[in-house]
């Protein structure tokens, strides 16, 4: 559990300003994202790209490495994290899986059921 997770929501992540100042450079990263351009100079050299972007250490491992749940711990908003996932083919309901420790299909089929029934 991450240590910006809301105690009395568990398994949520609060987005607020200091999360916001903390990725900031990482969530200005991914919204270049939405462009072709950016999505091919990005796909030729990922860690020159973080480095245009002046990413920390962390944040161009987590980036690097697709790690989802440090980029939200260092400050990025699941909403710009979703653009570069969707780059490698992945959908919204597996990011929800990754973060509520659920396989894609699990996290599907308990949202269809009418949402998650552990919190």
């Amino acid at each position: 559990m991450s240590s910006q997770s809301r105690p009395d929501l568990p398994g949520t992540y609060l987005f607020d300003g200091p999360a916001s100042r903390r990725g900031h450079h990482m969530n200005k990263l991914f919204m270049s994202l939405r462009t072709e351009s950016a999505r091919t100079e990005f796909r030729a050299d990922e860690a020159a790209y973080c480095r245009a972007f002046a990413l920390s250490d962390d944040q161009t491992a987590a980036v690097l490495g697709r790690d989802w749940t440090a980029m939200l711990d260092l400050g990025g908003s699941i909403f710009y994290i979703y653009k570069l996932a969707m780059m490698d083919g992945l959908s919204m309901q597996y990011l929800g899986g990754v973060f509520t420790g659920m396989s894609e299909a699990d996290f599907k089929a308990a949202m269809l059921a009418g949402g998650r029934t552990d919190v």
